[in-house]
Order: structure tokens, then C-alpha cells, then sequence
């Protein structure tokens, strides 16, 4: 029997996604990947505590003691590698990788983008940020995308999508933590599912 896909989450704040996996794969729902490393780049970032309370290592290259982007990116790509990690998911990082890291794992990295890309994405679209931009212009359905990690941020092929209505009344954080409930923490499961099992059928294929 093939082994499972290993899967890194990397993840900059509380986690809600990085838990939203480890949810899913403890009722089976991603029988072809197993999360087995947590990366994080803010040493107080929650997502360290749910990694412990889930017994899943976790790894911190914080962006105060390890200031220089290049730096911190090398160290976590010799982690990955070391690890031998099959699958890399982006969920809330706030570190932008370069080529030399998207290369490395080309079709072997996903993120979660609280949008419809490409709507609302690029530089600067994370967080709150989205749902603001979402609110001030004026439109009625948000959502979420997983996509491949490519050098374009928030430009790769989209994996995933779901749609959220905007209702009215709506704050970013209102917004926010209803695309995460009907639509994040739904798709980034079934996508990291699907994509571990494309990377074991072409595993199977060598």
C-alpha cells in the first residue's frame, strides 16, 4: 500500500484552517495525505498551541528573529525537504515565497484564499483586508479558492471554489468568519484530498 502524502500546513495566525484539516482527516475525510508538521513564521501565532494539542510537530522561523525574507524561506525549505513532505499548504501564511521555493514544489503546494480569484487577491489581499475590499465594492457573492502556489501570487491554477452571499449589515469580521465556516473550511479539505491523490497516482506511475 502506497503511504500517505505528507502534508505541512503553514500558517502565520490562529490556525482555523489548519484545524479545519485535522477535523476532516480524523473523520477519514483525507484518507490519501496525513498532516505531520506545522511551520510557522510568528513565534505567538495560536496555531503552535492547536499543533501541541494535536501532537503534531511544529517548526517557528519568526519573522523578528529571522528578518531577512531569503533567509527564512531557505531554512523553511530544508525542513520541508528534510521532512520529506509531499504536500505543502498555505493557510494564512504571510510569508511570500520565491521562485526558488515554488519551483521546489511545484504541483505539490495549495493555498486558501478568502475569495473568488481572481477577484480580490494579490499583494496585500489577506485577512480582513479581503472582506474590506469585498464590502466596499458593493458586490453581493464572496467565497474562497484553493489554488496552486506558483511565483504570481494568488495566481495559480484554481483547484477549488465555493461560493458565500454578502448579506447586508455585513462587517469584514462578520464576513470573514462566514466565507471561513461555508466555504474554507469545506473546500481546503476535499482540494488537499484531491491533490494528494492525483501526487499517489503519479507516485504509482514512475
Amino acid at each position: 500500500m502506497q503511504d500517505k502524502i505528507r502534508i505541512a500546513v503553514l500558517c502565520s495566525g490562529g490556525g482555523t484552517n489548519f484545524q479545519a484539516l485535522l477535523n476532516a482527516q480524523e473523520a477519514g475525510l483525507i484518507p490519501d495525505g496525513e498532516v505531520v508538521l506545522a511551520v510557522c513564521d510568528h513565534a505567538g501565532a495560536f496555531v503552535l498551541e492547536r499543533a501541541k494539542r494535536a501532537g503534531v510537530p511544529a517548526a517557528v522561523f519568526d519573522r523578528n528573529e529571522i528578518p531577512d525574507r531569503a533567509e527564512r524561506e531557505a531554512k523553511i525549505l530544508a525542513l520541508l525537504q528534510r521532512e520529506r513532505i509531499g504536500l505543502a499548504v498555505f493557510a494564512g501564511f504571510m510569508t511570500i515565497l520565491s521562485e526558488k521555493f515554488t519551483s521546489a514544489f511545484q504541483g505539490r503546494a495549495v493555498n486558501i484564499h478568502p475569495a473568488l480569484l481572481p477577484s480580490f487577491g494579490g499583494r496585500g489581499m489577506y485577512g480582513l483586508h479581503v472582506h474590506e475590499a469585498v464590502l466596499k465594492a458593493g458586490v453581493k457573492v464572496t467565497g474562497a479558492t484553493v489554488h496552486y502556489v506558483t511565483d504570481v501570487c494568488d495566481g495559480g491554477p484554481i483547484i477549488a471554489q465555493r461560493a458565500v452571499e454578502v448579506k447586508e449589515g455585513d462587517t469584514p469580521l462578520v464576513l470573514q468568519k462566514r466565507v471561513m465556516r461555508e466555504a474554507e473550511w469545506v473546500i481546503l479539505p476535499e482540494a488537499v484530498e484531491e491533490v494528494c491523490k492525483k501526487l499517489k497516482g503519479a507516485s504509482y506511475g514512475k
